[in-house]
């Protein structure tokens, strides 16, 4: 099976905000946006188990015409609380690279 950064060639994070990450997954082509947005390894569920939250609180929105999908969760901690370890979030993604697709 092929795993999220065989399919996603450009995947990003950052900060949304004192108290949200987002994650950014741009696939190179509409063929692989439309065979991937869907696929359970990027929904709620998996992305919640990913990072420990709630899945309820995960946004998926899907831009069709960017061939991408921005998925949303809440920070663990706020912002440059006394626990941060990534403030601008900017290395949350890497968790995801390694998620299997169907």
């Amino acid at each position: 099976m092929p795993k999220l950064r065989d399919v996603c060639p450009r995947v990003r994070s950052k900060v949304a905000g004192p108290f949200w990450v987002t994650i950014d997954l741009f696939f190179d082509s509409r063929e692989a946006f439309d065979r991937y947005h869907d696929d359970p390894a990027i929904q709620p569920p998996s992305v919640a188990a990913v990072y420990g939250v709630d899945p309820a609180l995960v946004a998926l929105y899907k831009v069709p015409d960017l061939h991408m999908v921005k998925i949303s969760y809440p920070r663990p901690a706020p912002q440059g609380g006394v626990v941060e370890r990534d403030m601008h979030s900017g290395q949350q993604f890497v968790f995801l690279l390694d998620v299997e697709m169907s």
